[in-house]
């Protein structure tokens, strides 16, 4: 009997083994651009807002370079286990496997996403050649000029560069493109007068507009913002324009689904604060609550959106 006791208790299930904790020291979101710039903003704003979902502190690593594809390569090589978080933006995610012919990571297969965090519009602006007051008369000075109006740019292939592109496939119009390395130099001619408008990021520009130095005629999203309610969006013109720079956070793929599901709950959380809210309204941008796989749909959609608009400009990399 004691035998058999023995016995039956040998081959009784084991208890479920407990899942280590996650996470027991800190996390960090690595970015593709350099401090101080709009999606270092956004991180830092996000990873001060998950910092108490998650018991622990979320530090910003910003690694520029490549056109944004190094901070990718990096995250997908990292260990899958959930402490390195990337914010994956338009660009590299959706726009950069049509521009660059040699990626060594492909952003569809070796990254999951976590959750959208924000949607930001661009907003067209104009110096002190144009008479323009509003965006319709924007149009009529380009159409007018027949190719000879310029616009500027923060690089080749840039968010700002492919909202003019499809700007200019949507009406048929035409104008020439100027790039240049980063925001602020391409605005400062828009000021001078070398330049005839740019679309650009709203952080870029905020103090520009506020000092009357350049006219804020249109954002690309499909409402006004908050900080320029009275700006109309190039929609209400254009039907169907859409040119935003938007933002949400991914981890390697083959990270377990546990601890993915407690990133999505502090993503969830963070979205929740009112601080992070407030913050990313400040700049311009909506906080978003679309979860894990809408945000791989959304880098689906824009990856196919934005490869056609590259092929008809022709827009090659630096």
């Amino acid at each position: 009997m004691m035998r058999r006791r023995h016995l039956l208790a040998a081959l009784a299930p084991l208890p479920a083994l407990a899942q280590p904790a996650f996470p027991t020291r800190p996390l960090r979101i690595l970015t593709a651009f350099a401090a101080g710039g709009g999606t270092d903003l956004i991180a830092r704003t996000l990873a001060q807002a998950m910092t108490a979902p998650l018991g622990q502190s979320v530090i910003v690593e910003n690694k520029p370079g490549a056109g944004g594809n190094l901070a990718t390569d990096t995250a997908a090589q990292a260990p899958a286990d959930g402490y390195t978080m990337l914010m994956g933006n338009h660009g590299p995610m959706s726009v950069n496997p049509t521009l660059f012919r040699n990626l060594r990571t492909n952003p569809e297969t070796a990254l999951e996403p976590i959750g959208l965090v924000a949607d930001a519009p661009l907003v067209v602006v104009v110096g002190s050649r144009s008479q323009a007051a509003n965006f319709p008369a924007l149009m009529a000075e380009i159409r007018a000029a027949n190719g000879t109006i310029t616009y500027g740019s923060a690089s080749n292939g840039s968010a700002s560069h492919l909202a003019a592109a499809l700007l200019m496939q949507m009406t048929g119009l035409e104008a020439e493109h100027i790039p240049y390395r980063g925001a602020a130099p391409a605005l400062t001619d828009v000021v001078g007068g070398t330049l005839h408008f740019m679309i650009t990021t709203l952080p870029s520009v905020t103090g520009l507009i506020a000092g009357g130095q350049v006219r804020a005629l249109a954002v690309t999203g499909e409402a006004p913002i908050a900080v320029l309610p009275a700006v109309p969006p190039v929609a209400a013109t254009l039907p169907g324009y859409k040119a935003t720079a938007w933002y949400g956070i991914l981890v390697r793929s083959g990270t377990p689904a546990p601890i993915v599901a407690r990133l999505a709950e502090a993503k969830r959380a963070a979205m929740a604060d009112p601080m992070l809210i407030n913050r990313l309204r400040e700049e311009g941008a909506e906080p978003s609550a679309m979860d894990g796989p809408g945000f791989g749909r959304l880098i689906r959609e824009e990856r196919l959106r934005w490869a056609e608009v590259v092929r008809r400009a022709n827009i090659t990399v630096d």
